[in-house]
């Protein structure tokens, strides 16, 4: 029973690290111009330092609540933090008035591709593999999720 239970685990953890590997889609709002940023630029937007594409299009952030995949990536690559130092950050950028309000919150990446079609300027990560055809993915400096050297692997 021990033995089984051993290979039971392995094989879920295993299966976990395939699943990790995955990597994961920038998808904004049909109207975003954009279709390529650069890496320093994501940071800038999904830290709200850029909060317009261009010219005046406001962005809308959308991040994943809770534990998902995504939510760990952005808030490991894209700000560097944890997520009590996140919350933090976001606290002090709406009390210091640099920003209306903090990003949106999405439950389930079905819900991060609806506020993305609906917000005008919407961004988002979405587990690439959950992505729909038809749906605007961003390049990041000119590199499509499963593409060598992709920086949300």
């Amino acid at each position: 029973m021990r033995v089984w239970g051993l290979l039971l685990a392995l094989g879920v953890a295993g299966l976990g690290a395939r699943v990790e590997a995955q990597p994961v889609a920038v998808v904004v709002h049909p109207d975003v111009r954009a279709s390529d940023v650069s890496f320093a630029e994501l940071r800038r937007i999904f830290r709200g330092d850029q909060q317009f594409w261009g010219g005046r299009q406001r962005v809308a952030l959308v991040v994943r609540a809770g534990n998902a995949r995504e939510r760990r990536v952005l808030l490991d690559r894209v700000y560097g933090m944890s997520e009590r130092r996140f919350r933090q950050y976001w606290v002090g950028k709406v009390f210091r008035s640099e920003v209306a309000s903090g990003p949106r919150v999405a439950t389930s990446a079905a819900m991060s591709l609806s506020l993305v079609r609906a917000l005008p300027g919407a961004i988002a990560l979405v587990a690439a593999s959950e992505v729909p055809a038809g749906t605007r993915v961003l390049r990041i400096d000119g590199r499509l999720p499963g593409d060598r050297g992709y920086a949300l692997q």
